[in-house]
Formats: structure tokens, C-alpha cells, sequence
């Protein structure tokens, strides 16, 4: 079992930054992939970004350039930066872990674990 904390979510006026955050504990994979996901009412959940054991990382064409994603392994935190927001940003943010090789939004592996989600709100 793997466990999935996000924080870090708020509200933000359009333009403006947020760093969401992503812990996990519990059972450990030696090759893994971890996934930020975002969903709103109505809509399909998207793939926002993803990073593997190796640090390589894969992004959705809407956020290319104004999010990164990355990992601090001393803490077991996967980190979303969230830059550049605008309205069509605003959704609840979700982090997901998979154990594996292949890393990737295209397309999207069918991950394990998913945290309870981080609520992000832009004002424009």
C-alpha cells in the first residue's frame, strides 16, 4: 500500500504561482512513475504532468512551459509548480503513483495508488 498526501492548493488571482505538494509513504517501488492529475465538475480528469524514478517528466501541452513537476527523494515529495495560472487552471489537483518503467502522458498508465486531492482556484 502506498499512500498519497497532496497540499499546497489554494486561490490565486490569474497570473500568480502555487506549489503543490505530494508525500507518500508506505510501501516503496524501485522504478516508479507519480502523476499530478486534475479533474473539474463535468469534465474528464486530465494528465497534468508526470515524473519517473530517473527524473525524466512528460507535461500536458496546455501547461508545457508553466508547470514543472519534480521530486525531493530525501523527503518523499513529488512537487507541482504551478506558474503562469489562469482561470482554465482552476481544479482539483490530484497526485497518483504507479510502480514501472514507463512514464508518460501519452499515453497514461494505468496508475495504483491516488491521493485525496488539493483544490486550486484561479480568479481572473
Amino acid at each position: 500500500q502506498v499512500q498519497l498526501v497532496e497540499s499546497g492548493g489554494g486561490s490565486v488571482q490569474a497570473g500568480g504561482s502555487l506549489r503543490l505538494a505530494c508525500a507518500f509513504s508506505g510501501d516503496t517501488y524501485s522504478r516508479y512513475c507519480m502523476g499530478w492529475f486534475r479533474q473539474t465538475p463535468g469534465k474528464e480528469r486530465e494528465g497534468v504532468a508526470a515524473i519517473d524514478s530517473d527524473g525524466s517528466t512528460s507535461y500536458a501541452d496546455s501547461v508545457k512551459s508553466r508547470f514543472t513537476i519534480s521530486q525531493d527523494n530525501a523527503k518523499n515529495t513529488v512537487y507541482l509548480q504551478l506558474n503562469s495560472l489562469k482561470a482554465e487552471d482552476t481544479a482539483m489537483y490530484y497526485c497518483a503513483a504507479t510502480g514501472g518503467t514507463y512514464c508518460s502522458l501519452y499515453p497514461i498508465p494505468d496508475f495504483d495508488y491516488w491521493g485525496q486531492g488539493t483544490q486550486v482556484t484561479v480568479s481572473s
